[in-house]
């Protein structure tokens, strides 16, 4: 039998809040179905799939309590969110424990947070669907080379390489550190007809750059102080095969007029040597600047810019394609888990949300490092958010747990209410803003919230905009 999946299962016997929903579920475009007991909910259960229900907590008979007792332990993976009056905190708490995703205080005087809190819930049953998914079926299909990725972006590049792997053309890949470069040229190299010649990597940043020249092309006995023998370069140690040269914008003036004459000739000529060598040698490069602005402000030769721009290929961070990080985060988990000799193979639904929101300055670098950090520290088969480091998790997620459901309910229903919320809006609001860069506008967004609004709160908790801002 086939399942069609709906956005919403409301339940409730109170019409009028019932009709609330129907309206913002309508407005919403959400696909919903109502229930007016929890009897003909868990029918609705066994016919259908849903991503959310809402339940109200005080349902006469078999109680919104028993219904999410149901749920949990027959395993749905329906998120749901509890519906409460005034004066019913400890039921709430008590329903956050046995499993529920949230709930919803009775009146229901912010419909915008409300949407809110449906719409993440929806996400999270998304991403336990899309973990699932991936704890079932193998990563094979997700591979090119040695590259993972079903994003659009990645595909896009994917079919780049496919097209031009045959050709001789020199290629220029663009993209911030860590987001793949040199696996890109070693997947051009692969595919292309020199695959079984040499595949040479240098790293301009990484080499003195009084040794550059010499490493690059070569160089003769006698050349320079310490030069006691001939030594091959590695465009002649590359030669019939691909030389890659990653961070191009570190090559000083001098060594670019001779990557110039590798280009236009086909030769170099070692340090000291007054013969030129003929060379057969594809070049791709790569650079994390910007050299058309390089050129611009003289620091790049406007010639050999365009002599290495014949095809470009421009690498998308990780930040722009959050839909790869469950799979990269499962192919690390895998690899490290092997590496380790551990049989950490899974990871928790709170931990991959840290991981889906964080900004990812390193890109796959940085989650690679992570991940394999993580699989050392787990103390279980599930990777869980402590096993991540602080930088990751951010104050958000140490704020959250300083108030716990006992702390809760030591205290009465005001304090406990207004200790709960400073501490809910101020970890909120800091974590939006730190993900967001300190842009007001863009928290105030993810927040569903009026900007003056979100705004005022900033100003309440005394948080300062100007930390989170980037440099």
């Amino acid at each position: 039998m086939s399942f069609k999946v709906k956005n919403l299962l409301i339940l409730d016997d109170d019409s009028v809040i019932v009709r609330v929903f129907e309206k913002l579920a309508k407005g919403k475009g959400w696909t919903f179905e109502v229930a007016k007991n929890a009897e003909e909910a868990l029918e609705f259960l066994g016919t259908g799939l849903y991503e959310v229900a809402l339940v109200d907590v005080m349902l006469p008979g078999f109680s919104g309590m028993q219904f999410l007792e149901h749920a949990k332990i027959n395993n749905l993976h329906t998120e749901i969110i509890i519906m409460t009056g005034l004066g019913s905190v400890e039921l709430a708490v008590n329903a956050m424990r046995m499993g529920a995703y949230d709930y919803l205080a009775k009146p229901f005087d912010d419909m915008d947070r409300v949407a809110g809190v449906i719409e993440k819930a929806m996400e999270r049953y998304r991403l336990l669907q899309k973990i699932g998914m991936l704890e079932r079926k193998a990563l094979g299909d997700t591979f090119y080379e040695e590259m993972i990725g079903r994003s659009m972006k990645m595909q896009e590049v994917f079919n780049v390489i496919e097209s031009i792997a045959p050709t001789t053309s020199t290629v220029l890949i663009y993209g911030e550190s860590g987001t793949g470069k040199e696996l890109v040229a070693k997947a051009i190299h692969s595919r292309s007809k020199r695959k079984d010649k040499p595949f040479v990597v240098i790293n301009c940043s990484a080499i003195p750059t009084g040794l550059l020249e010499s490493e690059i092309f070569g160089h003769i006995k006698g050349a320079f102080t310490g030069a006691i023998a001939d030594k091959k370069g590695l465009f002649e140690e590359g030669n019939g095969g691909t030389v890659f040269l990653d961070e191009i914008s570190e090559v000083p003036p001098a060594v670019q007029v001779k990557l110039l004459r590798v280009l236009q000739d086909r030769e170099i000529r070692p340090v000291g040597a007054t013969d030129s060598i003929s060379i057969d040698v594809r070049l791709v490069v790569a650079t994390n600047v910007d050299l058309a602005m390089a050129v611009h402000e003289g620091r790049f030769r406007e010639d050999l810019y365009y002599r290495i721009n014949v095809i470009g290929i421009t690498l998308p961070p990780l930040r722009e394609r959050r839909e790869d990080i469950p799979l990269l985060v499962y192919h690390f988990l895998k690899k490290f888990s092997e590496k380790a000799a551990r049989s950490v193979e899974k990871i928790s639904i709170d931990a991959l949300q840290v991981l889906q929101n964080y900004s990812w300055a390193g890109n796959v670098r940085e989650l690679e490092n992570i991940i394999e950090r993580a699989v050392v520290l787990a103390s279980s088969d599930t990777i869980t958010a402590q096993d991540l480091p602080p930088r990751i998790l951010g104050e958000t997620f140490y704020l959250a747990r300083e108030i716990s459901g006992n702390d809760l309910l030591k205290l009465n229903y005001k304090e406990a209410k207004n200790q709960a919320m400073e501490s809910f809006n101020r970890s909120y609001i800091t974590g939006l803003l730190q993900d967001c860069g300190g842009n007001v506008s863009f928290a105030a967004e993810r927040a569903v919230m009026d900007r003056s609004n979100f705004k005022k709160l900033i100003i309440k908790y005394g948080i300062s905009v100007e930390e989170f801002k980037k440099k």
